[in-house]
Parts: structure tokens; C-alpha cells; sequence
């Protein structure tokens, strides 16, 4: 196909300030479509991007969900675009539970809501793959008080964590059952609304899959990426990725995708616990997750199988072919190497990787990289300002 097979698609695209937005905007322009962002913010790297042909300075905001998803709603429903496409968790679930309805209006790329929400479910995925012999951390299921806690024989350290929230928030260590009981009383912890599983230990590397499974539920592309650096390193974001090749573990991923009937773009956490070597899942982005850039670069084209997909072609099987490389965000990576005791042993000349690229830099489209900073910093400042008070 020709890079302008899609000409007169026009395609929107939320939450224009994540930076899994960038190969995505490129990909659709190189397609041929006519690409609309919506942001929150003139500092968004979207916004800032000249990859769009047209910006909305509009509602997506975590923190205002109704009006962001009447805001969108009502966008969509005005007959605009041809494909409705979210790069991140806030706006997918608005597409996944509003799916039907909107539909009428544009091809609108997200899972079903009921597929949706079992996967964003961390207690659901866990025991499908508790269930189906798939590696993942030892998971306590069904405590819903402090009581069924004490009764139960419980292997410490343990850790908690939102069954539904994304990234390490809600995150939290404990050693033994007296410190997880105080932590309990004194945040008035409602357990039920909370998974209690095994603590993988410090130093087992942490890692992503990304999936493109079609309409028909057959897999088109994937790969498996390892996280060298994290910031903070006790449960960040990564900062510095590269291809990991573990077969074993790809198909561990694969088997999950499968059993919770997943489409489209989707990406799975997992730790290589250091203890066996074994990959074991954590949870399920049913979205981009933030390591999808580093396929794009290695390969694998997913707006180019998104539109596929959409827009009823066969979809075009897709694999790494490049990963002599690795995938930093600089803004971030230089905090980790700030603060990492070890940064001089674990710098990407001595994990052996001669090429170093930049995730959010290109030289025909530069701003984003210095919105990014900017919002990072003013974020930082934020955080800093609320511990002080």
C-alpha cells in the first residue's frame, strides 16, 4: 500500500499531552489522514507537535471525568471524524462504556466495555492467570476484611495495590501482617477494593508487551521491550527501553491476551523475577502502553494496523526487525541517573547498546520534546509545593 491509502480518513485522537501520541500522529499523516488532536493544555506535546492538522483546546481531564466525557461525546457526535483513536487509559475507558452509542458517529477504536473492564481488572487478570498455569506473582483472592486477613496464611512481604488504578499508584509495601493491619485502620482501607500478592524482590527487571490482535482475534504484531532504567526505581516509569528477546515469555502473554478476547492495541506489565528467571504478568494496558514507541522504530507500524483493521483490510503481519538500538526519554532519564546509586554500571554504552535514540525528539519536529520538559518541570514544582505544605 501506497503511504497516501487513506487519504480523506480523518481521525481524532484524545489526550493529546501523552507522549504514546507522537508515532501514532506520524503514523496517520504518513497513512495519508487528515489528523485532529485534543488538548488540555498549549504545552501538550500534541499541541506543540506539526504532525496535526488541526488542534482543540478542549475537556479531557482526569480530574473533571463527566464534563470530559460529555466533551467528547459531543465531539464525536458531530459527525466529523471517520475514526476516534485514545492513547491512554482516562479516554479509552470513556470510548470502551460509550462504545455503542457512539459508534452511530465514527469507528471508534477501543474494546468492548465488558472486555474492557475485566481486563483493566488486576484481581481478574491475575486469576485467569493463576487458573491457566501462566507466571504471575502469588495472589490472595477474595479478602474483604481485616478479619479474613488474620485468617488466612499469608507469605510475607506482600504488597497492595488498586485493583483498577493504573501505573504504581496505590502502591505499597509491607513486611509483615502487623504493619499491612495499621496501614489498614489508619487509611481506612476498604480491602475489597484492593489486590494482596506476593512482593517480587528489588532487582528483577520490570518489562512490557505490546499486542495488535485484529477483528478476527488473530495476533498481527507484538514484541517484548525491557525497562533498563526507572524513575523513581522502586516503582516508576521507565526511562530507557530496549527489545527484549524471551520467547517464553512473549508466549506467557500471548495465552493472556487470548483468554480475555483482547483487540486491538494492548500491553501487558511483567516482572523477570530474579529469584527464577520467570516472566510473571502483572496487568493489562488495554491501550498503548508507554513503551510503544520503540516498535514503531524497530518495525512495527500499529497505526498502520489500527487503520487496517478499522477500515476492513487485511492486516498486514508485522515484526521487529531492527533492535540494535535502545529508546530513551532524556527529560526523565537524567532524574535517574541523578539519583540511582549504580548509574555509571548500568549507562547504555555498559548494557551494550551503541545506539541511544531519543523517544520524543525528531529534527522535523522538535517542540514537543521542549513541551514535555517544560510541563515536567512545572509538575515537579507542583509535587514539591504540596509536600512542603
Amino acid at each position: 500500500m501506497s503511504h497516501s491509502d487513506f487519504k480523506g480518513i480523518h481521525v481524532l485522537v484524545l489526550e493529546g499531552y501523552c507522549k504514546q501520541c507522537l508515532p501514532f500522529l506520524r503514523s496517520f499523516k504518513n497513512a495519508g489522514c487528515e489528523v485532529t488532536v485534543l488538548c488540555g493544555s498549549r504545552l501538550d506535546c500534541s499541541w506543540l507537535s506539526r504532525l496535526p492538522d488541526h488542534r482543540i483546546l478542549g475537556i479531557c481531564d482526569i480530574h473533571r471525568p463527566q464534563e470530559s466525557e460529555r466533551y467528547i461525546a459531543d465531539l464525536i457526535k458531530t459527525g466529523r471524524y471517520d475514526m476516534v483513536f485514545s492513547p491512554f487509559d482516562f479516554s479509552s475507558k470513556i470510548l470502551a462504556h460509550n462504545k455503542e452509542e457512539l459508534s452511530q458517529h465514527a469507528h471508534i477504536v477501543a474494546n468492548n466495555a465488558d472486555i474492557y473492564d475485566a481486563a483493566s481488572d488486576k484481581e481478574t487478570v491475575m486469576r485467569v492467570c493463576m487458573d491457566n498455569g501462566i507466571p504471575c506473582p502469588r495472589t490472595y483472592f477474595d479478602i474483604e476484611s481485616q478479619k479474613e486477613l488474620d485468617n488466612r496464611e499469608i507469605e510475607f512481604p506482600v504488597i497492595i495495590k488498586p485493583k483498577r488504578m493504573y501505573g504504581a499508584r496505590g502502591f505499597h509495601i509491607f513486611e509483615t501482617c502487623e504493619e499491612l493491619n495499621d496501614y489498614i485502620t489508619q487509611k481506612k482501607i476498604r480491602l475489597a477494593d484492593y489486590v494482596i500478592q506476593e512482593f517480587i524482590p528489588l532487582g528483577s527487571n520490570v518489562g512490557g508487551s505490546v499486542h495488535f490482535i485484529d477483528s478476527n482475534g488473530d495476533i498481527k504484531s507484538d514484541f517484548l521491550y525491557v525497562c533498563n532504567h526507572l524513575y523513581p526505581e522502586d516503582g516508576g516509569t521507565s526511562t530507557l527501553n530496549s527489545i527484549l528477546d524471551r520467547p517464553d515469555i512473549l508466549e506467557s502473554c500471548r495465552e493472556v491476551v487470548r483468554k480475555m478476547k483482547l483487540r486491538g492495541i494492548v500491553g501487558l506489565d511483567f516482572m523477570i523475577d530474579k529469584r527464577d528467571n520467570k516472566g510473571k504478568i502483572i496487568e493489562i494496558n488495554v491501550r498503548p502502553p508507554h513503551g510503544v514507541a520503540i516498535g514503531f522504530i524497530g518495525g512495527v507500524d500499529l497505526g498502520r494496523q489500527t487503520l487496517e483493521d478499522v477500515f476492513g483490510n487485511e492486516v498486514t503481519p508485522m515484526h521487529i526487525t531492527n533492535s540494535d538500538f535502545c529508546l530513551r526519554i532524556l527529560q526523565t532519564d537524567v532524574l535517574w541517573f541523578i539519583s540511582s546509586p549504580d548509574r555509571f554500571r548500568r549507562s547504555p554504552r555498559k548494557l551494550g547498546f551503541k545506539k541511544v535514540k531519543e523517544q520524543m525528539f525528531y529534527w522535523d519536529d522538535p517542540l514537543p520534546w521542549f513541551g514535555f520538559l517544560i510541563s515536567g518541570i512545572k509538575d515537579y514544582r507542583k509535587k514539591m509545593k504540596e509536600k512542603r505544605s
